[in-house]
């Protein structure tokens, strides 16, 4: 059969090596699948099958250093990772059994006990008697925290599945957001990772969440993912009808053929490879620093990163080996200084690639900051739901002006009232909860202040003095400023803290000790993001585009938004309607669609004068090497298809949720509710961009950015 594409160059630095126990988990995989019930009268898979796939040698190359035992049992699990997908694949894709395919899904975390000493159910068929198997030989070895965490990633890539058999059932295809963030749960990658961590060393619990060990899980299964979907595209899509692969989404998004698609595939694959790299050996030794980590757990942590970079270079090499998959005419090796010669071999100049990836590379940090760029281009940009306003809104207005007088916020040198008459956030806060009291009103209007005024005054004071130490320890004290069991909060010094012990206080006065915690890490994940932000305003790096869009939920404040929202709607819904994949799909497509409006909007703002450098569009021309006016309509493209799957999930996603956890009606008017208040926020973003003055070319010129002349910014707390 003739390839529909022509694999492209991989950037793949590393080279591949084996693991010599490779025989002895072949001979022992073949027999555990069969005692499972896998092969013969499995009507899913005979042993050539098996024998053909290989799974011995995809782990032998993706685990190298481990011992046999441990590598037989890696090997099992992906025999069963693989196993379980053909056998979802025959038994309820093709058939379209929504039904059974949940009933399936949902006895399988059941064999997953945190405890290993706890009763399991009899096993059904293959595929629970395997993960009964490998959970009990598994766990004894590993910590609770690990069994936690890979008992989490196992049920993400199990019941994700459901998400694509409802695509399929729909014809439906991912937006390229929607698709990254589903593909990490389907694809199993960080369900790998947590294989990483038993070949290697467990990562310690006490950096386990943090975003640097989270960015390498990250980056590491976008491109494990994105290899797969090019190696996969005929298997998945000409002869399975699959919608869920990556070439297939960019062929769809920008129209583009086959090929081109999956050379924009390729060159996202290896700006994740970049990204991971730039993570390694920048954020991660300062996250060790911060934390205090010791020797042993910093070399548990170097470990599992080798791991991960060892696992990028092993997947490459059984893809290319693999008779699962598409291969013909790639490159045989991944070993960077064996260079092919002779006739044919000109494409696989190793030099010429490598020298390729340094230019994508430092692409990155040679934007040239505060060109001139002109006003921001305003397409049409798409919003179906009306707008509404408070009518308390006038009171507000006035209100806010003086609490800002009385938090300092108009005394340090960064704003005044001209600056925050003309952002008007109580406008904002109007059309994001119209049905708001006056109290509410006003409260939500100060947040929107707290956090607006705490956006400007991080890169205006410390990316101006180049002071990374001073804007950490800010973001500390900022954090001791929400006290949530009751312990002493920090004495507040200038506006920022002043402004935000003010608010926790009145804002959580009421709320149980679980709701601080909750309301608290979402404040923590905003102000730690501005730091993010800072770290690369100094290196004059222009973000990752997946990294940026994830990061750019956490500097808008989106889960310091949404957790409020939650809360209003008190205990009728359940926490697992929140953590479920419709809903959290349904708040990242609200919130990407305004963080890309106000990147639209506040363009000229942020280029031309703030010399900034995280723009959606900024990102997109910079990745794509393509003009404002280009870059402009993938971003407008992209909010477009962001509004579409907010609509796609409210309407036909949510009540397949609903039915299936069996909610009750006052749970689902809750959540009717808790879709209008997103309606209401987008709607009420778009009119509050459209009306004030904070980004239009006469204010910007006017007030562009900058202390006030007679007022220097208020003195900064630095270490030493």
């Amino acid at each position: 059969m003739t390839q529909p594409f022509e694999l492209p160059h991989f950037y793949m630095p590393y080279p591949a090596r084996l693991n010599p126990h490779l025989e002895e988990a072949r001979a022992h995989s073949v027999q555990w699948a069969r005692d499972m019930g896998m092969l013969e009268g499995s009507g899913i898979w005979e042993q050539t099958d098996l024998d053909a796939h290989d799974y011995g040698l995809l782990c032998a190359y993706t685990h190298p250093d481990c011992d046999g035992p441990a590598l037989s049992l890696i090997t099992d699990w992906y025999v069963w990772v693989f196993f379980f997908d053909d056998h979802f694949l025959d038994m309820f894709k093709r058939t379209q059994d929504r039904a059974a395919g949940k009933a399936h899904l949902d006895r399988l975390p059941l064999f997953m006990p945190l405890d290993p000493a706890a009763e399991v159910p009899e096993p059904e068929n293959p595929v629970e008697a395997g993960l009964a198997d490998l959970w009990a030989r598994t766990v004894p070895s590993m910590s609770v925290d690990w069994r936690r965490r890979f008992a989490v990633a196992t049920e993400h890539l199990l019941n994700e599945s459901m998400w694509e058999l409802s695509n399929i059932d729909e014809g439906r295809i991912a937006n390229p957001v929607e698709y990254i963030e589903m593909r990490r749960k389907v694809g199993g990658a960080p369900w790998s990772a947590g294989l990483v961590e038993y070949a290697t060393a467990e990562v310690p619990a006490s950096v386990a969440g943090a975003r640097p060990l989270r960015v390498l899980m990250e980056t590491f299964s976008d491109a494990v993912h994105l290899r797969n979907d090019l190696f996969s595209y005929q298997r998945e899509v000409e002869d399975e009808g699959e919608n869920s692969n990556g070439v297939l989404v960019l062929e769809t998004f920008f129209g583009r053929g086959t090929q081109q698609a999956a050379d924009t595939v390729n060159d996202v694959l290896t700006s994740r490879l970049h990204q991971f790299e730039h993570t390694a050996l920048t954020e991660v030794p300062a996250l060790a620093l911060e934390q205090g980590l010791t020797a042993a757990e910093v070399a548990a942590v170097a470990a599992y990163t080798k791991g991960l970079q060892d696992w990028q270079s092993g997947g490459h090499e059984w893809h290319l080996r693999s008779s699962r998959y598409m291969n013909e005419g790639a490159v045989r090796s991944s070993a960077p200084w064996r260079v092919p010669t002779g006739p044919g071999t000109s494409a696989a100049d190793v030099g010429a690639l490598l020298a390729s990836a340094a230019a994508e590379r430092s692409r990155a940090y040679r934007h040239t900051p505060f060109q001139r760029v002109g006003p921001s281009l305003l397409p049409d940009f798409p919003m179906p739901f009306p707008l509404q306003l408070s009518p308390h809104l006038e009171g507000a207005r006035g209100r806010l002006v003086a609490w800002s007088h009385r938090m300092g916020i108009l005394l340090e040198g960064v704003w005044d009232e001209d600056k925050l008459a003309a952002y008007d956030l109580a406008l904002c806060s109007a059309g994001l909860d119209p049905d708001a009291t006056p109290e509410a009103l006003d409260l939500s209007a100060q947040w929107l202040a707290w956090g607006t005024y705490g956006d400007d005054y991080y890169p205006l004071v410390f990316g101006n003095r180049r002071d990374l130490a001073a804007a950490r320890l800010t973001t500390s004290r900022l954090s001791g400023c929400m006290p949530v069991d009751g312990e002493e909060p920090v004495v507040p010094v200038d506006a920022m803290e002043r402004g935000l012990a003010d608010l926790w206080a009145r804002t959580t006065s009421a709320m149980t000790r679980e709701q601080r915690r909750t309301l608290k890490a979402a404040i923590d994940v905003m102000t730690e993001s501005w730091v993010w932000e800072l770290s690369n305003q100094l290196q004059n790096r222009i973000p990752d585009p997946v990294d940026y869009l994830e990061m750019r939920r956490a500097t808008f404040g989106a889960d310091l938004t949404l957790s409020l929202c939650r809360m209003g709607l008190g205990p009728a819904v359940p926490p697992e309607v929140y953590r479920s994949g419709p809903v959290r799909s349904l708040e990242n497509a609200a919130v990407d669609y305004a963080c890309l409006l106000n990147d639209v909007f506040s363009y000229q703002k942020e280029i031309e004068y703030e010399g900034e450098i995280h723009n959606a569009v900024l990102v997109v021309q910079n990745f794509f090497g393509c003009d404002y006016p280009a870059a402009l309509g993938v971003v407008h493209d992209l909010m477009t298809q962001r509004m579409r799957q907010f609509e796609h999930v409210a309407g036909h996603e949510l009540p397949l949720l609903y039915d299936d956890l069996s909610l009750s009606q006052e749970a689902r008017a809750a959540m009717r509710d808790y879709v209008a208040d997103l309606q209401n926020w987008m709607s009420g973003i778009l009119h509050w961009h459209r009306e004030v003055d904070r980004y239009k070319p006469d204010f910007l010129a006017r007030r562009a950015h900058g202390f006030l002349p007679d007022r220097p910014p208020a003195p900064v707390l630095t270490v030493g």
